[in-house]
């Protein structure tokens, strides 16, 4: 993978406008688009054509979550509209993951397309030991991203979601051709907004992330493509030191 393909923005907005004009000035620095609850809630599944069409490749961020049926077949759902990328929830457990990647499998299969690659949410980049403690996850953040990673990776899934800051864990527990999608990617100097384990972009890169899931310091910006482009010359420069 190129840079740019290693770099996801996150269209966290409401609106159809919005979402064309990001695509449009992104396009030439972004590998792929984050479609997640907001957008999707917002303007339904309309919005992956309407992204596809403008020549952007989706990464539709649901976090699936529900019994194995359910899941499956929402999962062939979102192969079927084209997604490139798309997750469900490792705390659902080892059958209702099985069930997504062999949905995800059979549908792009019936269809004569490349397969999507399923990933996990492990641990929230928003959530600390306290609040795993809240929900009755009494250890550290790491440990339960480890174990679901390899839960994960069990039942035949591409890769996961977590902190950079977890990265190189998963990287040593689950091999180099696992993807790791880091979001909480903040820029040196940005707003941390509500994340708490974040990291930046060549310290990410550093550690094992594969890809950069990166939203506000992008698309808040007063010059989106200008945000952008400076974080892929980061990554570049990472990649040129090594």
């Amino acid at each position: 993978m190129n840079c740019k393909e290693r770099l996801i923005v996150a269209l966290d907005v409401d609106t159809l406008q919005e979402v064309e004009s990001l695509v449009d000035k992104l396009n030439p620095y972004v590998g792929m688009f984050k479609v997640g609850l907001q957008l999707y809630t917002s303007l339904g599944p309309k919005i992956i054509e309407v992204i596809k069409n403008r020549g952007g490749r989706i990464f539709c961020d649901l976090k699936l979550h529900d019994i194995p049926n359910t899941v499956a077949q929402s999962s062939r759902v979102l192969t079927r509209l084209g997604v490139d990328l798309l997750n469900v929830h490792a705390s659902g457990g080892s059958k209702m993951m099985e069930a997504a990647a062999e949905a995800v499998a059979n549908e792009a299969s019936k269809l004569g397309i490349i397969k999507p690659s399923l990933i996990a949410v492990t641990v929230l980049t928003s959530l600390g030991t306290e609040d795993l403690k809240e929900i009755g996850l009494d250890k550290e953040p790491v440990e339960v991203v480890g174990s679901w990673a390899q839960l994960a990776k069990s039942s035949g899934l591409d890769g996961v979601v977590s902190s950079p800051k977890e990265a190189t864990l998963i990287k040593d527990l689950c091999g180099g051709e696992f993807l790791i999608v880091t979001p909480g990617i903040r820029p040196a100097g940005s707003n941390v907004f509500d994340q708490k384990r974040i990291t930046t972009p060549s310290d990410a890169l550093k550690v094992g992330a594969t890809h950069l899931v990166v939203g506000r310091p992008i698309t808040n910006a007063p010059d989106p493509a200008l945000a952008a482009k400076k974080i892929l010359e980061e990554m570049e420069a990472y990649y040129a030191d090594k």
